[in-house]
């Protein structure tokens, strides 16, 4: 067993594997949201967790997935930009002004483009636009919603049902926090050329001039999106993603009894994110951890490395107490191939999950021949070397 205490914790670098997800109850906070669910997405490390994983009512929150349909059919392409669709009555009627709901103010029996639709949706929260899209796409609302559900289930969101595309309440319309924060996670990864749709503050569509309910992005805190919802059911909710130094936060919180409160507590939380943990790179794929002596080998030892980049997100105060070992039964017999499983890195840390990482060989070791392998086994009656 090697204890590792001298490790490089000051340098930052993208995660190609998870890292340590874990709640910390001693360190929560208090929060009067109902749900939270907030994550540091460089290492998918949870950082704070009230019902993330229970269903509940998005609002206008759901149309990060009516969005992400429109993307992935941009992407690959399937729709342009300049692709215009039809307003239809139902369209005007269910998503007006007059229903009490968010609306761009579309007129019915006219053309509009997929990129005013858009924004009409991030911006506007427009529910005429996403009943807009829905029908361009599948035919109805309902035939879109079911679509919303299939592709749910395809990104890992098991729980998550879409009874419209707008969030409109329904009993049966229901996502989670931790659903919502992956969603967000997806779209931010997978359409980066979409994505700054989600930062624009205003937009002016028919002569009328609109501001985005994100309260986070008028604010010099790096937020750069997502989404806001408000029902009567659900309270005020957002899901939001901030950045810093290629940190990216994101956050869902819901339930919420007023706008103010929305803005005040989701910013308190992400300021809690950024203050009280930090990323530490441990390992680099391929840094040799330590070197193993091997047994009857034509080398006398075998460095140990791990297979992907390691950087763990960490609560600030427990960065000088986690401890790193190295772990493995030596010594190391030949013959050894490269990419063998030969020990455990094991890294601990107060109030945070264990977290165990294979150990692998960094080289070939071919086996000595015969004789080599009499001379050390006398070498080793005679004088107790292993080699």
């Amino acid at each position: 067993m090697l204890l590792l205490n001298h490790l490089r914790l000051t340098i930052f670098a993208t995660a190609t594997m998870g890292a340590l997800g874990f709640i910390q109850p001693a360190s929560a906070l208090e929060t009067p949201a109902s749900h939270v669910y907030l994550v540091d997405t460089t290492t998918n490390t949870v950082l704070m967790n009230k019902k993330g994983d229970q269903l509940m009512a998005p609002a206008s929150m759901s149309k990060l997935m009516t969005l992400y349909m429109v993307f992935e059919r941009l992407q690959d392409g399937r729709l342009s930009l300049d692709d215009k669709f039809y307003v239809s009555e139902n369209a005007w009627r269910k998503g007006g002004a007059k229903t009490g709901g968010s609306t761009m103010f579309l007129e019915p029996s006219t053309r509009v483009r997929v990129e005013d639709l858009i924004r009409g949706i991030i911006v506007q929260s427009g529910n005429d636009a996403c009943i807009v899209v829905a029908e361009a796409l599948s035919g109805s609302e309902e035939a879109f919603a079911a679509e919303m559900t299939e592709k749910a289930r395809e990104l890992g969101m098991m729980e998550s049902i879409f009874k419209n595309s707008t969030g409109w309440p329904d009993p049966e319309h229901r996502m989670s926090a931790r659903d919502l924060a992956k969603l967000a996670q997806l779209t931010i990864t997978q359409f980066p050329e979409f994505y700054h749709y989600y930062s624009e503050t205003t937009f002016i569509f028919n002569g009328i001039k609109q501001s985005n309910r994100n309260p986070l992005i008028y604010k010099d805190m790096g937020a750069d999106g997502l989404k806001t919802g408000h029902t009567q059911e659900s309270g005020y909710g957002l899901t939001a993603s901030a950045v810093r130094k290629d940190r990216r936060l994101v956050l869902v919180v819901n339930g919420l009894p007023s706008k103010k409160l929305r803005s005040t507590e989701s910013e308190r939380l992400i300021e809690w994110g950024y203050r009280e943990f930090g990323n530490y790179e441990l390992f680099k794929a391929g840094d040799v951890v330590t070197d193993a002596n091997v047994w009857l080998g034509q080398k006398p030892s075998v460095s140990l490395v791990i297979e992907n980049d390691l950087t763990l997100t960490l609560p600030k105060r427990a960065r000088r107490k986690m401890k790193v070992k190295a772990t493995f039964e030596g010594p190391l017999p030949a013959p050894i191939l490269k990419g063998q499983r030969l020990g455990t890195l094991t890294i601990t840390a107060p109030d945070v999950e264990t977290l165990k990482i294979a150990l692998l060989a960094g080289d070939d070791v071919i086996q000595l021949g015969l004789v080599g392998r009499l001379g050390a086994a006398l070498d080793y009656i005679l004088w107790g070397s292993s080699n």
